[in-house]
């Protein structure tokens, strides 16, 4: 991954940020993020970071676009539980499903010690032809779209999902009205790989 990294600097991108997969996902399958000052295609994303990566079978791309966050390119850095959430959402509900996030997140944040990270729109480039059930990638209309939340741990995950008191109540309720507004949610999570991880990942991947 190394080198990935650097190949896509010097096209002028970033390593965004890798993760291994803890839970609802195979443990030898990584996500990975990249980001990129202009429009790129995700064949050619995924051809820098992969290059001669022998070792990697299976290869899923897909171009996304952040909306409410992040605002700019700095990767994440704190360890942690990350949830990745693929929604897909009918084009006449997305601007309720935004509001909603919206409205939620800064209480879900002060609850729970825990970060929104972004919440980024498929564009429908990505790399194969093939449906994906990971991504709801021929499955599914309307706006697909991939939320990433961050965690101090996996008991903190269990905890967010009871709330406690008046304003979790109101959080949760916020939270859950999005996936009344959905065709289909999935999740998986991961954890965020430090500089050390990476390197080790690489010899294995």
């Amino acid at each position: 991954m190394d080198g990935g990294a650097r190949r896509i600097a010097g096209e002028g991108g970033a390593l965004y940020g890798i993760w291994r997969s803890q839970i609802g996902r195979p443990r030898d399958e990584l996500q990975v993020i990249t980001a990129w000052p202009g429009a790129v295609h995700a064949a050619d994303a995924e051809a820098a970071l992969l290059e001669g990566e022998a070792d990697v079978w299976i290869k899923r791309s897909e171009t996304l676009t952040p909306t409410l966050r992040p605002t700019d390119s700095k990767p994440p850095v704190r360890q942690g539980n990350y949830a990745f959430r693929w929604f897909a959402t009918p084009e006449r509900h997305w601007p309720e499903f935004l509001d909603l996030c919206a409205a939620a997140w800064p209480g879900f944040e002060r609850a729970y010690d825990s970060q929104v990270i972004g919440l980024w729109h498929a564009t429908g480039d990505r790399t194969g032809i093939e449906s994906d059930e990971v991504t709801g990638a021929g499955f599914h209309g309307g706006v697909r779209s991939l939320l990433v939340t961050r965690r101090p741990n996996l008991a903190m995950w269990e905890r967010s999902k009871l709330p406690e008191g008046k304003d979790e109540s109101k959080v949760r309720d916020m939270l859950s009205r999005r996936y009344d507004l959905c065709d289909w949610t999935v999740v998986s999570t991961a954890t965020l790989l430090t500089a050390r991880d990476k390197q080790d990942i690489a010899r294995w991947t």
